[in-house]
């Protein structure tokens, strides 16, 4: 018994420091185990806590915390974004209407950075880089080869404001390199590029974004047009993505008497935000019609539907984006921000133009542009499918619809005339724009003694440049086809010249050579002249547009789907 008194209280200390040791080792390699240092934080945070903590190796927390947040944002609607640090800085301030940069146009042919245009007052022309001079060498680094492409041009010739870098540019004929130390600086963007008379007293006006500089530039548009006689006027809003609210309030007030609905917004955390007209615009009395494409979103959305819904202007061509979100952009100290939705915006009527989705879920919302070509929708109006679209009715009484982007009053196809496979190849691979380039680059001298562009452009109308191109493209592995160069030659032709002009006298030229055959301009020149888009025209409904109406453009229609790249249109700017 003596013995039994002795060992019982050992085997038990025993027995605990054993259960003490298996229930620690257990709970190493148990899944259920929990972290003592949870505090008051919520589950991802305890989860980046633990892994920096208890993790095996050492990890770089931040950097999965940088790969986690896009996925996270993505469980959410598809405007709700997060951007970078890095991409932030790359993206600049292009919506206040200023990035920091060099201040040059360029493309990039054979693998190098050709410069196009030189930003007039930019930091470029103050060292004396000028039009034509390739850029050999960044910073003493090589800057040709097939690494070259147009986001390494933006990383590395974007950048702070008063920064300097180093470029090493081949001029010409010369075999020495010219060095040039450019300080980075604010370049303007424009956002309105385009203002001219399309016709007797018809004023046209593009505008590429909503940004913060467009009111003021729309304004100064604006007055020069109807100094020059202007009584009516075309605002082009095709392939906008939109911008800023405010700015969206403050052009429509400009067409809106005092009292008109503009929009109004309305969120889970923000309550109904009504935005009415002050009366203080100066086109209130003006004959307006506004161009939509697919491509029109978010602020351009809000332009035309207080025009439609407030039977101010008629929406002349294809149903716009749908895209109804308002998002708040949250900047976070390393400089990256978070872009949420936080409301929903609707017309005057009440409708909400968002397009539907499905949160988390993208692939079908990417698609919907490519599936509308596929149902004929930018062919015939009848393609595009009304019943199961809430109806509303605009203040006098004219049906539209929501949920769905913004419907044109007169339905206009996109024009196939003269769209085959050679003219795709040689639009949507640049070679287009690269030839332009080098034909200007050989005839500058020739194109600058001309006293306008309007003479030069007819000098370029004798020349062979369809032939030529066809040459230049045979040479980079397009394969001359004499039948297809003939059915575009003079949608080429036009092309070729209105990119040779802007080469050399900017914007000013190229849109009215480019755009001398575009069908909405033509269609929307034709209402303004029969006085169809007036208010009372409109609130009567004495244009008669045709919803069966096709493209009878059948040059080049191609049976298979075929998609235009317009940013091949667009020059670059860093």
């Amino acid at each position: 018994m003596k013995k039994i008194y002795i060992w019982l209280p050992l085997c038990i200390a025993l027995s605990i420091a054993a259960g003490i040791f298996i229930g620690n080792t257990y709970s190493i390699f148990s899944p259920v185990r929990k972290w003592a240092g949870t505090g008051g934080k919520n589950k991802l945070e305890t989860i980046f806590d633990y892994i920096s903590k208890a993790y095996v190796d050492t990890v770089n927390v931040n950097g999965l915390v940088e790969k986690a947040i896009p996925t996270i944002i993505s469980g959410l609607d598809p405007h709700s974004t997060y951007i970078s640090a890095e991409n932030m800085e790359l993206t600049g301030s292009e919506l206040e209407g200023h990035f920091s940069g060099i201040g040059v146009e360029f493309i990039i042919k054979n693998d190098t950075v050709a410069i196009v245009n030189v930003i007039p007052g930019g930091p470029s022309e103050a060292v004396g880089i000028i039009p034509g001079d390739r850029i050999v060498y960044v910073n003493d680094s090589l800057f040709v080869g097939k690494g070259t492409n147009e986001e390494k041009v933006f990383r590395n010739l974007r950048g702070k404001k008063n920064t300097q870098v180093k470029l090493a540019i081949k001029r010409g004929t010369s075999e020495d390199l010219v060095t040039f130390e450019v300080t980075r600086a604010d370049v303007p963007v424009k956002t309105v590029p385009a203002a001219y008379i399309v016709a007797d007293k018809i004023g046209y006006i593009k505008v590429n974004k909503f940004g913060g500089t467009t009111y003021n530039e729309f304004i100064t548009a604006i007055a020069k047009l109807k100094k020059q006689g202007c009584e009516s006027f075309i605002i082009d809003l095709q392939q906008n993505t939109g911008g800023y609210l405010e700015t969206g309030r403050a052009l429509s007030n400009e067409f809106l008497s005092s009292g008109d609905l503009i929009v109004y917004t309305e969120g889970r955390a923000y309550p109904r935000e009504n935005i009415f007209a002050d009366g203080s615009g100066t086109c209130k009395e003006n004959q307006l019609v506004v161009l939509i494409d697919e491509g029109s979103a978010s602020a351009s959305e809000i332009f035309a539907g207080a025009m439609q819904d407030n039977d101010r202007g008629l929406i002349v061509g294809r149903r716009s984006f749908g895209k109804g979100l308002v998002q708040s952009r949250y900047v976070f100290k390393d400089g990256s921000a978070l872009q949420l939705t936080i409301a929903r915006y609707h017309t005057a009527s009440g409708r909400c133009i968002q397009k539907a989705y499905t949160q988390g879920d993208r692939k079908d919302y990417d698609m919907d542009i490519l599936n509308r070509y596929n149902r004929g929708e930018f062919d015939s109006r009848d393609s595009i499918k009304l019943d199961n679209l809430p109806l509303f009715h605009t203040l006098s009484g004219r049906a539209v619809y929501g949920d769905d982007g913004i419907l044109a009053d007169v339905f206009i196809p996109r024009d196939t005339a003269g769209v085959n496979s050679y003219y795709l190849r040689v639009a949507n691979s640049g070679t287009m724009r690269e030839y332009a380039f080098t034909y200007t680059d050989k005839n500058r001298e020739k194109i600058e003694s001309f006293k306008s562009w309007e003479k030069a452009a007819e000098y370029l109308k004798q020349q062979p440049l369809v032939d030529d191109l066809a040459e230049y493209a045979a040479q980079r592995g397009i394969r001359r086809q004499p039948y297809l160069i003939e059915e575009s030659r003079q949608l080429l032709q036009t092309q070729l010249i209105a990119f040779a002009i802007r080469n050399v006298y900017g914007e000013d030229g190229f849109y009215p050579i480019f755009q001398k055959d575009d069908l909405m301009i033509k269609e929307a020149v034709e209402l303004l002249k029969e006085n169809k888009a007036t208010p009372e025209s409109i609130r009567e409904e004495r244009y008669k547009p045709d919803a069966k109406k096709t493209s009878d453009n059948t040059t080049g229609i191609l049976k298979a789907p075929f998609w235009i790249d317009d940013d091949q249109f667009k020059n670059r700017v860093v």
